[in-house]
């Protein structure tokens, strides 16, 4: 072992000002199975308005004098509410007949809660009802994308109490079916799938407090046999001395405090407790649920210094960010500890003694046996050591700014991050700009343009060494999660890479083609990364789903590590995060509804040990008929994608196509054999499917058009793909789905604001709506890209660009002018509302995309228009005679 080699930080030159890092303006946002055995989807879309076709012909023949006034004097259209994909949901019950005796000790919510009440009441809620719809020949009305779910018909008296917020809402917990088959040949001969899409940790809406119940009196009421947390779709028996449980229907007794206020220590009106009234609550953990203090949080940086990361200003960025977000660093009772490794060929680390308002750099350059050459001071607590923290970030690119050192020992410098924090458990948080190349887990360039479209590219898919794969498994162990933040100049081999946070509960941003020259790509790192420190995560958890009997989880899908059977463990629980659980049935249900429960159990950034539990309740049929009717699409959508990535990595991203379109023509073709009636054999020249369904083939045709899954003779890369693939498998419903169906509106005819903010309507995805003289933004939560027409009039280029004609407009990313313009304000408007309305961390900047703009970048934007024909896939309507006739063949 070669001894470190020590520096003092402070004798190190200040940081040079070539590199701009602009302030930005955060604006906070609002495994088992390798067939598609059980897949399917279940979208919305109405019939095209008549005469739309005619009307696009008209403004096609607008000579330029009528395409001025048109920009000069626009008719505005009506605006929509703000597009909020896949909004809260009331669950329908029939009218209740509750006992007389309960209906007198059931009291009124609470006052507080009565606006929220008077709010689901309000709501304009889908029935159940069986309507069938002709798709071919009309187009998909995009805005149906905003419609709740189908309603979940419950029977009377489910719920013990009255509130509409008993059963789960959709965003925390919802199920690809609103009603559950009796029995397993039943969903067998359905061929629906049945599965749970989870987002247990989400962010509040825009606006709106977070609005999960905390419980802090210790009165947990558990069912003694399956370990059901009670909930409002138990039973009181035995005059309210002992309660059913919903799942496996034992009797337990009633705890004896579940009826006394501990804060007025006088009794307390049972039928007021947040349990019996709320589907989604959070106990405060007692001693029993812990087997160590509460974990206090714990975040070691892996920072690149290597030639890349300093030329393209990555090191430069990522140190200002860390400096202006240590104050939101979530650190109230001062236990968060911190700590640096730079890594090149060497690992570089700092000593944080809180006695010495400098640090000092320890250099460790033996990769073969790593050890830490100061223990005691590497991780420190940020309240203490605050200034020594300010005084490396804000020295640490200068410190580098003259290296030439091209290599990387990331394996290295994730195992010394790992013997820091293992101790504790924390967060490993890497920021890599180079291929590691040097060390544990050195990788080696496997780019290959040869394999791209053949039934090899699945290989660039899968990790490159055992390394990143063992290691995780090894950080979750000792509750240690990582974090990586990937900039891709190069190739950067994100398949390998994103094993760390897939199987440690981390997340995975990919910055390609970074540099700092470009304010775009500052305020976007500066805005996801300052979100990422400041997120108030979950630690040390364990995630476990119940369900009523003879229901079983059986393959699960998100970023995790399955510690048993059907316990999944999740070092770091991030905001937002989707997971999904497919479920079986063993054997027939009992009883007319069916349960589901998660749990998680975890410790939040403040050091309380809390059980979240969310409670969902469905009921069970007997009717294919119901079951079709019932499909909720954003759900089966969520499945499919997890479905698909998984599929795609295995075997195929041909098999993973396949599937998916097969499961496609599956149900639909259910649905015209048990539901239309319509026996074997029987051929028809339309393609008919329920209401809840009619946007079906839109959202399967946006899923294998995706840089995911689609087939193309434009080249997608792999580290593109694997990041296409990280989205769809993490993202939460209401950020999938307009990911996968973007919006499209037309800037130059967007309407004054209104009173509540609102969206202009959105166009369908297809050229025809592109006029020649307009303005465009189509919106996906990851990007805003901006259409110009090459006949756009120049009074708008002026209004909007600041430029005075067409030619003058720059192609690529940008940083739209603010101007003292009508236009100016409303997509500026506009913009800001797209990036603070969408759950995430995600921050989309814009790119200009001129009409005559390189075939590369105008093909990628018209591939987005997923109604039209592209390369290799079919248009709207091609894919639903295709899928026409696949319904044919699987129901002959």
């Amino acid at each position: 072992m070669s001894p470190p080699v020590t520096s003092p930080v402070g004798q190190s030159p200040s940081i040079p000002h070539r590199v701009a890092s602009p302030s930005v303006q955060a604006t906070p946002p609002g495994t088992q199975s390798p067939t598609l055995s059980n897949a399917s989807s279940a979208p919305q879309s109405p019939t095209h308005p008549a005469g739309l076709h005619q009307h696009r012909a008209r403004q096609k023949r607008m000579y330029p004098e009528q395409i001025t006034s048109a920009y000069t004097a626009p008719v505005y259209p009506s605006a929509s509410p703000i597009p909020q994909q896949y909004p809260h949901q009331q669950v329908q019950q029939q009218p209740q007949q509750q006992p007389q005796q309960q209906q007198q000790q059931q009291p009124q919510l609470h006052q507080q809660q009565q606006p929220l009440v008077n709010q689901f009441g309000q709501m304009n809620l889908q029935n159940n009802t069986t309507q069938s719809i002709p798709l071919i020949g009309a187009g998909p009305a995009i805005e149906d994308l905003q419609q709740p779910p189908p309603a979940i018909q419950l029977p009377p008296n489910t719920s013990i109490t009255s509130s509409p917020f008993a059963n789960a809402d959709p965003s925390y917990q919802c199920c690809t079916l609103s009603a559950v088959p009796a029995t397993d040949s039943l969903l067998k001969k359905s061929k629906l799938p049945l599965a749970l899409v989870l987002s247990p940790y989400r962010t509040a809406d825009k606006g709106k407090q977070d609005d999960v119940i905390v419980i802090r009196d210790n009165v947990i009421a558990r069912c003694r046999r399956c370990r059901t947390y009670i909930n409002p779709f138990v039973t009181f028996v035995e005059g309210g001395q002992r309660w059913k449980c919903n799942m496996c229907f034992l009797l337990n007794d009633v705890p004896a405090a579940f009826d006394y206020d501990p804060q007025t220590q006088q009794p307390a009106d049972r039928w007021q407790r947040p349990e019996l009234n709320y589907s989604c609550v959070e106990y405060v953990a007692p001693t029993e649920y812990m087997v160590r203090p509460p974990q206090a949080p714990a975040y070691v940086f892996v920072l690149d210094v290597s030639f890349s990361a300093i030329q393209s200003g990555m090191l430069a960025v990522a140190a200002r960010t860390m400096l202006d977000s240590l104050d939101r660093i979530p650190n109230q009772d001062g236990r968060t500890r911190v700590a640096f490794i730079a890594v090149d060929s060497a690992l570089h680390f700092f000593t944080l003694d809180p006695s010495r308002a400098e640090p000092s750099m320890l250099v460790v350059s033996d990769l073969d046996d790593i050890y830490l050459p100061d223990p005691a001071n590497l991780l420190a607590p940020l309240a203490t050591c605050q200034d020594a923290v300010k005084s490396l970030l804000t020295k640490l690119p200068s410190m580098f700014k003259d290296t030439v050192n091209q290599h990387n020992a990331l394996g290295t410098a994730l195992e010394a991050a790992f013997k820091i924090v293992s101790p504790y458990g924390g967060k490993i948080v890497c920021l890599q700009s180079t291929l590691p190349d040097m060390g544990t887990g050195a990788l080696k360039p496997r780019e290959d343009t040869k394999l791209y479209g053949t039934s090899k590219e699945s290989q660039l898919l899968n990790p490159g060494s055992p390394f990143f794969k063992s290691f995780p498994v090894e950080c979750s162990r000792s509750q240690v999660a990582c974090d990586m933040l990937v900039f891709g100049g190069q190739y950067a081999d994100l398949a390998t890479l994103s094993c760390l946070p897939h199987y440690t509960g981390g997340q995975t941003y990919y910055y390609p083609g970074f540099t700092a020259d470009k304010a775009e790509d500052v305020a976007k790192l500066t805005h996801e990364f300052g979100e990422l420190l400041a997120e108030e995560i979950g630690l040390e958890a364990v995630l476990r789903v119940r369900a009523s009997r003879n229901l079983r989880m059986s393959a699960f899908h998100g970023n995790f590590f399955i510690r048993s059977s059907d316990l999944l463990a999740l070092p770091n629980v991030p905001r937002n995060q989707s997971y999904c659980i497919e479920v079986e049935i063993e054997d027939d249900l009992r009883g007319p509804t069916a349960c589901f429960q998660s749990a998680l159990l975890h410790t939040n950034c403040y050091g309380e040990r809390r059980i979240r539990v969310i409670t969902l309740c469905l009921p069970v049929t007997q009717s294919i008929a119901e079951c079709c009717t019932g499909m909720n699409p954003y759900a089966i959508t969520a499945y499919l994608a997890n479905k698909g990535v998984e599929r795609g990595i295995s075997a195929k991203l041909e098999d993973a196509r396949d599937a998916i379109l097969h499961k496609c023509g599956e149900i639909l073709g259910t649905y015209k054999t048990h539901v239309l009636g319509m026996g074997k054999g029987a051929s028809t020249n339309q393609l008919t499917v329920p209401a809840n369904l009619k946007l079906l083939p839109l959202l399967v045709l946006a899923l294998i058009k995706h840089d995911a899954l689609r087939q193309t003779t434009t080249p997608v890369s792999s580290d593109t793909r694997v990041n296409a693939m990280n989205l769809l498998r993490t993202m939460p419903i209401q950020l999938l789905i307009p990911y996968l169906v973007p919006n499209l509106y037309a800037l130059h005819a967007l309407a004054p604001p209104g009173p509540n903010a609102l969206f202009p309507p959105s166009l369908n995805l297809t050229q025809a709506s592109l006029e020649a003289h307009g303005c465009y933004l189509l919106e996906d939560g990851q990007t805003l890209s901006i259409w110009v027409g090459r006949g756009v009039v120049p009074q708008l280029c002026v209004d909007l660009f600041g430029v005075k004609g067409y030619t003058e407009i720059q192609n690529g990313k940008t940083t739209l002018p603010v101007l003292d313009t009508a236009i100016s304000k409303r997509t500026h408007g506009l913009i800001h509302t797209l990036r603070a309305v969408r759950r995430g961390n995600y921050y989309p900047v814009v790119h200009i995309v001129k009409e005559d703009s390189d075939p590369l970048t105008r093909s990628r934007f018209l591939g987005r228009l997923l109604e039209d024909r592209t390369d290799t896939m079919h248009s709207y309507q091609q894919f639903l005679q295709f899928m026409k006739d696949k319904v044919n063949y699987v129901t002959s």
